[in-house]
């Protein structure tokens, strides 16, 4: 127990307060017994001057413990996910990104690959906790303990490892760390052939599968065997994380280049149907995306029956065709697969959404926020679901979080305009339209011309009860790009546009 809280206590950096506070507080009463005599002070000021210092103590502890200063501001702390890792009802880890340790530092791509090869693995594993890759990777740093980041995330063991590529010769190192004592569970350095990065992730996890919860099954950690298209797979995988409409094309051609390699290699075919979903559906609402989403879905779903990411990847594009029933299907499949799957779940809610049936989608995004605890669309999204139904505090309530979940999502990805725009909506409902106003102009600057932008900023205006402002972006992201009929008709957000005769044109014409 105390172990615990003194652990609880190295995370919330409360030990760093105490000696700073303490090396100040001796330095001011060293002062004042030098200066006051001197200026002709009376003895009861240096009495009070090391009472203040006294009485000072525990508030500085307490401030502390609940509060922590970052680039965005002081905001309160969070308690991780579980209470105390060593009490977790099942066995726990958080993946780390590797570190790339490669002389021309260019294989981050591969190193993220790696990891997450192994992440998403891990996660099939029902008795075994695995934090969501968005808070894992985003909690890795240089300098930073590896215990405070278990903590953080509320796991008992972390994995990190190092690779060094060079041409066709590798080096993989993992160590498995308990976070109670920082002491190794398990470690391996790997001096192979890079053909044999298959074997090497997949003897990684099921080492750890073996460690942790006692199985005696091997862990398979991908559906290829090529390397080349892995590399391409992996290449892709790094551009469309990053929802950008130049990096959606950019994956799209890694992973054709993979399927090339390797036409039975179901994930490459789930993230190539992905690239055309998002693209459809962000981007540009031309039909045949839609159709090449359905197209390379339904080959996934054919190689890959088994796996959670394929059934997902099925879903989004069922969606975006707007056949919600099959959708629904095919989401529930992919959660009855793997219910750890982020995805899954929120693309489950953004389903409901469409069809109007806002209850459901705010439970949705609220599970898929749980999943992932990093992830700030699933709580600004359901953030926008209360508002609109007029559970303003519980909107209120939640919004603090959701914004703090934004402000260190923008820490990593200064340049994601997503974020801000989201996050204005909820700043807008704080009360702090000053700031709002500054990301949306800075997301304006950013990407002048990107349609969910642009929506998005409508949304906010219209909020704002700036409806021709609103009126003006909805136009503009209506006439380059996608705007959903079904979504501009469930959008609250929106609700102080729709007596106006513009408002009805642009909904006609996304219509059509």
């Amino acid at each position: 127990m105390l172990a615990g809280f003194s652990a609880e206590l190295v995370r919330r950096r409360v030990y760093p307060v105490i000696v700073a506070y303490a090396l100040i507080a001796w330095a001011l009463l060293q002062i004042g017994e030098v200066t006051f005599e001197p200026l002709g002070l009376p003895g009861w000021v240096m009495t009070a001057l090391v009472f203040v210092a006294i009485a000072g103590f525990p508030v500085a502890a307490i401030l502390a413990w609940m509060f922590d200063i970052t680039p965005f501001g002081i905001r309160r702390d969070l308690p991780p996910l579980f209470a105390d890792p060593s009490v977790a009802e099942s066995p726990s880890i958080a993946v780390l990104p590797f570190t790339d340790m490669s002389q021309e530092q260019d294989q981050s791509y591969f190193c993220e690959g790696v990891a997450e090869a192994i992440l998403h693995a891990l996660t099939k594993i029902r008795s075994l906790h695995v934090a969501a890759r968005t808070s894992s990777f985003r909690c890795a740093s240089a300098d930073e303990d590896v215990r405070d980041i278990g903590h953080r995330l509320g796991v008992s063991t972390i994995l990190e490892g190092s690779v060094r590529k060079s041409g066709g010769q590798l080096r993989v190192t993992a160590q498995l760390i308990k976070v109670a004592d920082g002491y190794h569970l398990w470690s391996k350095t790997f001096d192979r052939e890079l053909t044999d990065i298959f074997e090497i992730q997949d003897d990684i996890a099921t080492s750890i599968a073996r460690s942790l919860v006692k199985t005696i099954n091997p862990v398979s950690t991908t559906s290829t065997r090529d390397v080349v298209a892995y590399e391409f797979y992996l290449r892709g995988r790094q551009y469309l994380n990053r929802l950008r409409k130049t990096d959606l094309n950019s994956a799209r051609r890694m992973f054709f280049q993979a399927i090339r390699k390797d036409p039975e290699f179901a994930l490459a075919w789930a993230s190539y149907a992905d690239s055309y979903s998002m693209e459809a559906m962000y981007a540009d609402p031309t039909p045949w995306l839609r159709d090449k989403a359905l197209e390379a879905s339904d080959r996934a779903v054919a190689l890959g029956p088994d796996l959670a990411e394929t059934h997902a990847s099925a879903g989004l594009a069922q969606l975006v065709s707007e056949d919600f029933e099959t959708a629904e299907r095919e989401l529930k499949k992919a959660i009855e697969i793997n219910p750890d799957l982020f995805e899954a779940w929120y693309y489950f809610a953004r389903t409901r959404f469409h069809q109007g049936d806002m209850d459901s989608a705010a439970e949705l995004f609220a599970k898929a926020a749980s999943v992932d605890s990093e992830d700030y669309q699933s709580r600004l999204l359901r953030v926008q679901i209360l508002r609109g139904q007029g559970r303003v505090e519980d909107a209120r309530s939640e919004a603090h979080e959701a914004i703090e979940v934004a402000e260190r999502h923008l820490e990593w990805n200064p340049d994601d305009v997503r974020a801000m725009l989201l996050g204005a909506g909820s700043l807008i409902l704080l009360g702090d339209t000053e700031r709002a106003e500054r990301w949306m102009q800075r997301a304006l600057e950013i990407d002048p011309d990107d349609p969910i932008s642009l929506y998005n900023l409508a949304c906010n205006y219209a909020t704002l009860n700036k409806v021709d402002e609103a009126l003006d972006y909805l136009e503009r992201a209506a006439d380059i790009g996608t705007v959903s009929k079904d979504w501009m008709e469930n959008d609250e957000d929106l609700v102080n546009l729709r007596a106006h005769p513009r408002f009805d044109a642009i909904l006609e014409k996304v219509a059509a």
